[in-house]
């Protein structure tokens, strides 16, 4: 693995994008790419969308929401979405773009970010955790919301 870098979703890289392929099993967890690249255009000042770089290759794509006027705590600073390349996981991919996303809160003033997941086997419970995020309730359809303190 090369030096990762992050930069904008944009024409260059939205294809790509959009192809990343998961592990099987984790489609249930995670919403395809193209529903977070339609919600970043449906909310353009709140939505944060960018992909991980390994050299010219795509390998991840995060977006992440910066809203301090929502109604939800929850919403304020968060991830919405995470993918990372089945051939690119566990090799620090995801970690990067979180803390890249969590360093962007950070300069915007916010002290924590959030992330709403479903609980499984082949889900992302264990990753966040690692990260150190920790559990602060539940969504009315029953997923977990964790925040990270920054």
């Amino acid at each position: 693995m090369g030096e990762l870098r992050l930069v904008e979703l944009s024409a260059s890289n939205i294809v790509a994008a959009n192809s990343l392929t998961l592990k099987p099993g984790q489609e249930q967890y995670v919403a395809p790419v193209s529903h977070s690249i339609a919600e970043a255009y449906v909310n353009p000042i709140t939505a944060w969308p960018r992909v991980v770089l390994d050299g010219d290759d795509v390998v991840g794509f995060i977006q992440g929401n910066f809203d301090p006027d929502s109604d939800h705590e929850e919403f304020k600073g968060c991830i919405w979405s995470i993918n990372v390349a089945a051939t690119a996981q566990g090799r620090g991919v995801g970690r990067f773009a979180v803390l890249s996303l969590a360093e962007e809160a950070r300069s915007r003033g916010y002290d924590r970010i959030t992330v709403m997941f479903e609980p499984g086997e082949d889900g992302p419970e264990a990753f966040f955790y690692r990260l150190g995020f920790s559990s602060i309730g539940e969504t009315q359809y029953g997923e977990t919301i964790a925040a990270l303190s920054l």
